[in-house]
């Protein structure tokens, strides 16, 4: 993902001279090329977030499209003040990218651990929220957020993620993309969690039980269009994220449903728990030991729908 992520870049910083990258303290070579081609338009700040953030606001400024890079534990998580006044206040074009999102990072420990950014920036105004599901998307996500007139954060996993899609989606923020239909249930996947709700879905056929995914690769705005048509159809919903409890992608869809009146005791979290995570292992790991797996969304999908059926 991150690979991707690089070399569209590059691609899109050669047709583009407002294109600028700022880096925090990214030691490895990902970035080679993009400073080789264009050494005026790259800085690595080193482990100074909040300055990295304040240099790209003035970029923005001055006219151009900076995007600032480095881990989501830090970026925003060191540095939210800054997005919040320096970026979002001024409504400034810089894209905002925190890779190693969620427990890509689990093997490091909760220093290393993002499972709060969401709910950071979805309190500010102003400020879409993207996360991608594989590659194919993070060239989408970055394409869209660059040609977004204002602020916006780039949720990135870390390397090595399956492959959702063969090739490039209808992708346009706030538009969800089906990606699996279904009679009973629908998981609604969030991010690179995505191959995890359709391997929950191929488990639940097993038991004769339909289950739809749909992706969302924008936590804000939701694609509201899409989430009435969910709710109308399916007794049973699911929002499966790598993302703390409280104000992700299920926060916001709650709170969506409760306005419209549309019900929440059908509405299922598979996301990590209130707490922070002291184990050791890795991203796979991790996941299976907070639910997010498809043994475990497949058996909570199947005992809800065994509770509201007649």
């Amino acid at each position: 993902m991150r690979n991707a992520f690089a070399a569209e870049l590059c691609g899109l910083a050669a047709h583009d001279e407002r294109i600028a990258l700022i880096s925090s303290d990214i030691g490895n070579n990902l970035f080679n090329e993009f400073r080789e081609r264009f050494p005026s338009r790259f800085m690595n700040c080193g482990i100074a977030e909040a300055a990295m953030t304040g240099i790209a606001a003035g970029m923005a400024l001055c006219g151009l499209k900076p995007v600032t890079y480095t881990i989501a534990s830090f970026n925003p998580g060191r540095c939210v003040e800054q997005i919040r006044l320096d970026i979002c206040l001024h409504n400034l074009p810089v894209v905002i990218v925190g890779v190693g999102a969620g427990l890509s990072y689990a093997s490091l420990g909760p220093t290393h651990h993002a499972l709060e950014d969401i709910a950071w920036l979805r309190a500010i105004p102003g400020m879409p929220i993207l996360r991608p599901a594989d590659a194919v998307e993070t060239r989408c996500a970055l394409r869209a957020a660059l040609a977004h007139d204002g602020p916006v954060y780039l949720r990135l996993g870390k390397k090595n993620e399956p492959a959702v899609h063969a090739g490039e989606p209808d992708f346009e923020i706030g538009r969800n993309i089906p990606l699996r239909g279904g009679e009973d249930a629908c998981i609604l996947a969030v991010g690179t969690v995505t191959p995890i709700a359709l391997d929950a879905a191929r488990l639940l056929e097993e038991r004769s039980i339909s289950c739809a995914v749909t992706g969302i690769h924008t936590v804000k705005p939701l694609d509201t269009d899409s989430l009435r048509s969910v709710f109308a159809r399916y007794p049973v919903v699911m929002v499966m994220e790598e993302h703390g409890p409280v104000g992700g992608t299920w926060s916001a869809i709650a709170e969506w449903a409760a306005e419209q009146n549309v019900g929440t005791g059908r509405l299922l979290r598979c996301a990590a728990p209130d707490r922070f995570f002291f184990e050791g292992g890795g991203q796979n790991w991790a996941r299976k030991r907070f639910g997010i797996d498809a043994e475990h969304a497949a058996l909570r999908i199947a005992d809800a729908l065994r509770a509201v059926r007649p």
